[in-house]
């Protein structure tokens, strides 16, 4: 695809085995919605594919998105440690990875989903246990959104995927529009009625994105401003003066607004408790999380799972 420098950059991973229709499927759904978007004055989606023989010349490149698509031939890239590093580069200077079906083994051979909500096609389910014991599986869900990484289940579903990263950056219009010109259904992908937290990763400061990574994964603990700024051995004054130019928010504010995003998964894919799921992201105190989960989403705890809970089953795990 043609791409400008106004475009969001997309990387698409032509690895070996790959499923071609998606890799090509993808670059044209990213096509068609850059042409439709054109049409409200917003940036575009600029898809470049990479391959195995690529990445190596791309060390330099940044995207904002990278997509393992599919695989045709059971390729699941475990000794492609150029590709590996490629990722793990990639995704430290803040792009967004996804994966669709088997291209969920390519993230995780690279290290990048332990500990992480995570999707796969259901027939895939067992080996990717026994080859990720680490993830939290779920092959009831279409598409898991979880910030950073972002999985799609079975073949088709780089459809839902291309749009979910449309709906992303260009809106739920030019979503509506490509759907209809391609003739299929987006479905679900526009009940998001309330804004999603998107912490923004590509500014540049090293710091803050390191800081950014660790706290996905440490959020259940208290965390003092005092405590971030020494963790990158700056003074408090300088920590909120940077954090605050990188993200855009106070760190207390970021903090709010990634705890109610991660509690907002929980509800949609389990049935815990509010308390549990409270305790989860990091408040010990229920009645001041309900506040806060009211305040960013504009609705209860109780009316958000009422509206966007799809699990299975009700043992308060994660769908298995």
């Amino acid at each position: 695809m043609m791409e400008s420098e106004h475009s969001h950059k997309i990387a698409i991973v032509a690895y070996p085995g790959v499923q071609m229709s998606a890799v090509l499927g993808l670059s044209d759904l990213f096509l068609i919605a850059s042409r439709i978007g054109a049409q409200y004055g917003g940036r575009g989606l600029g898809a470049v594919q990479v391959s195995e023989e690529t990445v190596a010349n791309l060390a330099a490149a940044r995207f904002d998105a990278v997509i393992l698509p599919p695989s045709l031939q059971r390729q699941r890239g475990r000794n492609k440690q150029e590709i590996h590093n490629w990722l793990r580069l990639q995704h430290g200077a803040g792009a967004v990875m996804c994966s669709v079906c088997a291209g969920a083994f390519w993230l995780g051979h690279s290290g990048l989903l332990k500990g992480r909500p995570v999707t796969t096609h259901w027939m895939l389910e067992t080996e990717f246990r026994d080859a990720f014991p680490d993830t939290e599986l779920d092959t009831g869900q279409l598409l898991i959104d979880d910030n950073d990484i972002v999985t799609a289940g079975g073949l088709m579903a780089w459809l839902d995927l291309g749009l979910f990263l449309v709906n992303r950056w260009m809106g739920a219009q030019v979503v509506s529009e490509t759907a209809r010109q391609l003739l299929v259904d987006p479905g679900g992908r526009e009940q998001k009625t309330y804004r999603s937290f998107r912490p923004p990763r590509s500014h540049g400061d090293s710091k803050i994105l390191e800081l950014q990574h660790w706290l996905e994964g440490e959020m259940d603990q208290p965390i003092p401003v005092k405590y971030m700024a020494a963790r990158l051995h700056l003074s408090e004054r300088t920590f909120l003066r940077r954090f605050k130019k990188a993200t855009g928010f106070t760190p207390n504010a970021y903090l709010q607004n990634l705890r109610v995003e991660k509690a907002r998964g929980l509800l949609e894919r389990t049935y815990m408790s509010a308390g549990e799921i409270s305790f989860r992201v990091g408040y010990q105190d229920p009645s001041a999380f309900s506040r806060i989960f009211l305040n960013i989403t504009g609705i209860t705890v109780r009316e958000y799972r009422n509206r966007f809970c799809v699990p299975q089953g009700r043992s308060g795990r994660f769908v298995r």
